[in-house]
């Protein structure tokens, strides 16, 4: 039995509404998503792997740097900051063809390699589910905007440690098929695996203080190796 065809895509805009240009601004030594590039790159089960960017900086860059990364040039109607992922990912997927996909984000630099491959490997052996989704457990006392509880009796005072867990999806990592994406036109399938990661891997950038604390991490994490 062949190995299935694996590519990864990473979806990066020029510009970004709340960190500016922080898709390729200098994180730790280099540019923030020369660690996610480089992440997948490592990963032996990945076939390709893609960068969709509308950024002239990525587009020259990547040639010289990563001569294997295939880039896609997004067309002007998917480059609003307002378009949803699954409609770029449709965009991807007709340009590349594969078995299965895989869609990071360039503001996932502490995702390590191994956590990518335990992934992959998770997923093909699990043939009940269609998808696959990181998640970050969290067990703390959740409330809606009326001050429902969500996942606690208040009457009950139990420690945090011993409240039923929610899972927050983290954005970090999604594993799916074209036929998925086309028919819910969502990366999240009909049946799809909870993939947990620890949370301080899990860091997704969004806002400024985002980058400051998941470049903290980094470098500390770097100190330890």
């Amino acid at each position: 039995m062949s190995f299935p065809k694996i590519v990864a895509f990473v979806p990066m805009r020029h510009s970004s509404e709340r960190v500016r240009g922080k898709n390729y601004r200098i994180f730790a030594s280099k540019p923030l998503y020369h660690y996610i590039v480089e992440s997948l790159l490592h990963c032996p089960q990945i076939t390709q792997v893609c960068i969709d960017t509308d950024s002239p900086v990525i587009i020259e860059e990547v040639s010289k740097i990563f001569p294997t990364v295939k880039v896609l040039v997004r067309p002007e109607h998917l480059r609003d900051g307002s378009i949803p992922m699954n409609d770029v990912l449709l965009n991807s997927v007709s340009q590349v063809s594969s078995d299965f996909y895989i869609q990071t984000h360039s503001t996932n630099p502490l995702l390590r390699p191994e956590t990518i491959s335990k992934a992959i490997d998770l997923f093909l052996n699990s043939p009940d589910h269609d998808s696959l989704f990181t998640v970050t457990r969290l067990q703390t006392r959740f409330y809606d905007a009326d001050g429902k509880a969500i996942n606690h009796d208040p009457s009950i005072l139990l420690r945090t440690q011993d409240l039923p867990p929610v899972f927050e999806e983290n954005s970090n990592l999604y594993i799916f098929s074209e036929k998925v994406l086309r028919e819910k036109n969502n990366r999240i399938g009909y049946n799809p695996l909870l993939f947990e990661m620890d949370r301080d891997e899990a860091w997704d950038i969004d806002e400024e203080i985002d980058f400051r604390v998941a470049e903290f991490l980094y470098l500390n994490r770097e100190k330890k190796l």
